[in-house]
This record gives C-alpha cells, sequence and structure tokens, in this order.
C-alpha cells in the first residue's frame, strides 16, 4: 500500500472503530442496568438497545445517495455531530425514552456506508479488498471490544457515562476525519442525468447485493437480539456479574478472531470469497442450535458463543470487500449505503425481538434466532463469486490543468472510474481490461507521461 491508502485506512478503520465501540457498548449490559431508567420494560429495554439500528436504516439510504452526488466528508462531518448529540442526550436521561430517543438520533448519524464509500475511493483496486476486509475486520473487532469493555466499565462509570464516552468517541472520529485524503471522483458514467429513483433502482436490481443484505440483516438481528438474552442467562447458569461476563467475551473474541484471520486470507487470496461466506451463515446457524440445545449447561454457552463470534467475525470482515467488488462504479455508497441500512434495521428488529424473548425458554428464544440465520442461508445460497477487477496509479504531470487532463484520461476506452487525489498528486484508474486497447493503452501512456504496466 501506498502512503495515501495507508492514511485512508488509519483515518477511516478509527473513525468505524470509535462509532461502534461506542455504539456497541451499551449492548451487553443495557438490559440489566436498563432497569433503572424510569419507565423501563424488557420492551422498551430491548427497544432502546436496537433503536438505534432504526435510525440507521433510515437515514443510510438518503445519506449514500447524496454521497454518490456530492462530496462525502461533509455529509460524514454531519452524521458525526448528530452521533455526538445522540450520546449527550441519553447521558442526561433519566427515563428510558430519553434513552430511545438519544439512541435513535445517534443512529439517525448513518454514515457507515459513506465511509466504505470514501475508502473505496481513496485505495486502488488491488488494494481495496486488503482495505475493504481490513475495514470489515476492524468493525468486528470494535464490536467483539465494546462487549467485552462495556461490562468492564458500566460499574465505574455508570450506563450515564457509556454514554459520555460514546459522545467524547464522535468527537475524536471527527477530529480524525481531517487525517482522510479528499479525493475528486472522475466518473465514465455520470450521475447527473439520473434521478435519485433511477440510482436507487439500478443497485436494487442486483440479486447478488440483495444477497449480501439478507445475510447482513440475518447477522445483526441475530447478534443484538443474543446480547439482550445472554447476560440474563450467564447470570442464571454461571452466576456471573456483568462485570465479570466482560472477561468471559474477551477471550472468546480473541479465539474467535484468531480461527476466523486464515479463512479470510483464504476467502481473499484464493477466491474462495462464496464458500467461506456460506460456511461462516452454516457456522452460525450450528451455533445458535446448540445454544438452543444446550444453553443451560455453561459449556454450551461458552461452545456456542465462541463459533458465533468465528461465523460473525469472517461476515463482517468478508461483506465489505464484496460489495466493493460488486458494486455499480458511480454507485458504491448507495450499494453499501443500502447494506448498511440492511444491517441496521436487523440490529433494530433484534433488540426489540431480544426484548420480547428475554423471558421465554431457552429453547425457543434461540430455536427462533436458529431459524432466522438458516432461513437466511437458503436465500444466500444462489449468490456468485464477485468479480475481480484491475486498477492502476498514475503520477499527475505537474504543470496541466487538472479539470481538462482527468476528463481527457475518463473519456479514453477501458477507464471506467477515475480518483483525483490532487494534494498528493497521484491518480487511481479503475480499468476493465476487455475493454482495453493497444490505442487506449497509448493514450493512458500519453497523458500520464510515462509508460503504464496495463
Amino acid at each position: 500500500m501506498n502512503s495515501v491508502e495507508k492514511r485512508a485506512i488509519l483515518g477511516v478503520g478509527g473513525i468505524f472503530a470509535l462509532r461502534m465501540i461506542g455504539l456497541f457498548m451499551i449492548v451487553p449490559v443495557f438490559s440489566v442496568y436498563g432497569n433503572n431508567y424510569a419507565h423501563a420494560t424488557p420492551f422498551l429495554i430491548g427497544l432502546a438497545v436496537g433503536v438505534y439500528g432504526l435510525g440507521q436504516a433510515i437515514f443510510q439510504i438518503p445519506m449514500s445517495l447524496a454521497a454518490d452526488k456530492f462530496p462525502r466528508k461533509p455529509i460524514i462531518m454531519l452524521g458525526l455531530v448528530l452521533f455526538a448529540l445522540g450520546g449527550i442526550i441519553a447521558a442526561n436521561a433519566t427515563d428510558i425514552y430519553g434513552v430511545i430517543i438519544g439512541r435513535a438520533l445517534a443512529g439517525s448519524g448513518a454514515v457507515s456506508a459513506v465511509l466504505m464509500a470514501l475508502l473505496a475511493d481513496v485505495t486502488r483496486e488491488e488494494m481495496r479488498t486488503k482495505a475493504m476486509a481490513t475495514m470489515g475486520l476492524t468493525i468486528a473487532t470494535s464490536i467483539m471490544l465494546a462487549f467485552a469493555f462495556g461490562p468492564l466499565l458500566v460499574g465505574s462509570l455508570g450506563m450515564s457515562g457509556l454514554f459520555w464516552l460514546t459522545a467524547g468517541f464522535a468527537v475524536l472520529a471527527m477530529l480524525l476525519l481531517w487525517v482522510v485524503p479528499s479525493p475528486l471522483r472522475v466518473l465514465k458514467h455520470n450521475l447527473d442525468n439520473k434521478s435519485i429513483g433511477q440510482q436507487l433502482s439500478d443497485v436494487l436490481k442486483i440479486g447478488d447485493l440483495n444477497r449480501l443484505h439478507i445475510g447482513i440483516f440475518a447477522l445483526h438481528l441475530t447478534m443484538t437480539a443474543i446480547f439482550v438474552i445472554l447476560p440474563h442467562q450467564l447470570s442464571e447458569v454461571m452466576d456471573l456479574t456483568v462485570r465479570q461476563q466482560g472477561l468471559v467475551y474477551l477471550p472468546l473474541l480473541f479465539i474467535g478472531f484468531a480461527v476466523a484471520i486464515p479463512f479470510i486470507i483464504i476467502a481473499e487470496k484464493k477466491r474462495k470469497m462464496r464458500q467461506v461466506f456460506l460456511g461462516a451463515i452454516a457456522l452460525m446457524t450450528v451455533s445458535l442450535i446448540l445454544l438452543a440445545l444446550g444453553s443451560h449447561v455453561g459449556i454450551g454457552i461458552i461452545l456456542g458463543l465462541l463459533l458465533y463470534f468465528m461465523g460473525f467475525n469472517l461476515l463482517e470482515a468478508t461483506i465489505p470487500s464484496w460489495i466493493s467488488k460488486r458494486a455499480p462504479v458511480a454507485n458504491k455508497a448507495t450499494a453499501m449505503g443500502l447494506n448498511s441500512s440492511s444491517q441496521f434495521f436487523g440490529a433494530f428488529v433484534g433488540g426489540a425481538m431480544g426484548g420480547l424473548l428475554l423471558n421465554q425458554p431457552n429453547l425457543l428464544a434461540w430455536g427462533l434466532l436458529a431459524i432466522i440465520m438458516a432461513a437466511a442461508l437458503l436465500l444466500i445460497i444462489p449468490i456468485a463469486d464477485p468479480p475481480y477487477l484491475s486498477s492502476t496509479t498514475v503520477t499527475i504531470p505537474k504543470n496541466i490543468n487538472i479539470q481538462d487532463w482527468s476528463r481527457q484520461m475518463s473519456a479514453i476506452n477501458g477507464v471506467d472510474e477515475l480518483v483525483v487525489m490532487a494534494k498528493e498528486q497521484v491518480a487511481y484508474l479503475k480499468l476493465d481490461k476487455t475493454q482495453l486497447t493497444d490505442a487506449s493503452r497509448q493514450q493512458l501512456s500519453h497523458l500520464a507521461q510515462s509508460p503504464l504496466d496495463i
């Protein structure tokens, strides 16, 4: 990776980590500590856990559509401001409704897809897989760390302190945004003449993207429901306090993460993404069946969670990379927005469902989640392997008009996308090698003022 790509991954990865840790620290502790708020009921506690997902699901698509037409970074800044305000409102809440409002507002700062699209803009195609897989691992690790540290911190900070910490993380994320390069995108297929409806329709027609949306929906539905139900079961079955539960999650996280990494490498390097992806969903289905049958004993809970974390890490790491490969060039943010909406709507449904299942028999609660994951597997099985494209890096010649140079570059047959970073004097070209001719290669070399290995 070059210096621009490393800086982009550092900045975007840091923003993702801060947001995810802030959001998910609440999940494994709120089903216990939420009872301290006025007017709390099991359903409202589950709603408070999952309602941020409703805000994300509603606002992810409009923000992503806007990000395919306008500069991405101002939209990200707006989302981080809303995220911080939501944390402040929840931190000052005295009843369950105030927490729900704060979590919903934090969720309306729906910029996950815009962040992914920005990262895709500033990474070359051959590095994009690595970058997206890194983001997937960052997200998965952040969520798992949040599950571990939320229980460890709530005893000293209280729920209000965790919400203040969320707001502080949002401010740090705003500062990190300045680290990320600001690209100028020049697209072969311009969106200026397309309505938002057409833009959305183009993406919704792609069946494999819809299958990825189903996968992320089921993943976050089950994950959020699990951590509404689980704290009470760990307390009843293993006699663990909330703080001690964090010490259970942490080693399981690292074991699951370590086991998942070789399979992520196989998926990317050996182009076995479909097999690894379907295997991860099957593994999570098995883990939920194990929890349904064995959650009355400690070993059943531990083994079930370990298998679930392994599958969780695999899916979180591979889905962003897959979407970056399969999404239309000009609609990356829109495709990622639909996926993020599915993800967070799943979290909303999972939170509400977890609240409803909180006092139900183990077999019913875990069995229903296993059925949901198995149904997702059946719907996703027809998915095809993602396409593998190529790109090249060009040093922008000095003393030229960058706008004119960009238009000439994007007009060459075989160039699907051009991303210009004027400050760094670098441009990335996304290429369809089946459309490149000897003449177009010569044109590219001429405009780059140097021979290109394409």
